[in-house]
């Protein structure tokens, strides 16, 4: 049997640490630890991928948490079936003695142990939409205040009808025109529609 951990951040600004330490603790040894820094959303992520391809039959995989393991409720449950039935590993999880399937493989820890998973995974996703949700309730919030997201949008200058009948016309290269403007070749084409209409209204 070797013992296996994993440990998982939603992003590359966050650390890890805590895990890594409870792991160890446990006595997972670091080489046998694989992270990944991603979102839990689904078990597509390439450290835990890995970590499947090493996993055999009566190893054990240790997570600090429920949550560490993923934040999508069916996928969760997916993924434990999978790995104890199909992979016939067990799992560990630390913060949560209940969910170690080491322990009661009888009938009854069986069902206890899915329902504890099951309620705990529920949890997870959920806390995950309600973040999503007060997120998107607090960009409402802040749009209604007249707030702005992404970057302002660059004011471009008001001889620019003159400057782009001048190009049109073959006299003012696209080069100089977008360096006067203070914009990109992309920006000016992005823009186009916009600036035609500057240059018909002769604004």
């Amino acid at each position: 049997m070797i013992v296996y951990g994993y440990a998982r951040v939603s992003s590359r600004e966050q650390k890890e640490d805590r895990q890594l330490i409870a792991l160890r603790e446990h006595g997972v040894a670091a080489r046998n630890i694989y992270v990944d820094k991603q979102s839990g959303k689904d078990f597509d992520r390439p450290k835990y991928r890995r970590l499947l391809r090493k996993l055999r039959p009566d190893d054990l995989l240790c997570v600090k948490s429920i949550d560490r393991l993923g934040s999508n409720y069916e996928e969760i449950l997916r993924q434990w079936r999978y790995l104890t039935k199909e992979k016939r590993v067990d799992i560990c999880v630390l913060d949560m003695p209940l969910l170690d399937t080491r322990r009661g493989k009888d009938l009854m820890g069986t069902f206890l142990s899915d329902i504890v998973l099951q309620v705990l995974s529920f949890v997870a996703e959920n806390e995950r939409a309600s973040i999503r949700q007060r997120q998107a309730e607090g960009i409402a919030a802040a749009r209604a205040r007249g707030v702005r997201f992404g970057r302002p949008k660059k004011e471009l200058p008001g001889e620019l009808p003159e400057m782009v009948r001048a190009w049109e016309a073959g006299e003012l290269p696209l080069e100089e025109l977008v360096e006067r403007c203070g914009i990109s070749k992309s920006t000016f084409y992005r823009r186009k529609e916009e600036i035609k209409k500057r240059v018909k209204s002769g604004e």
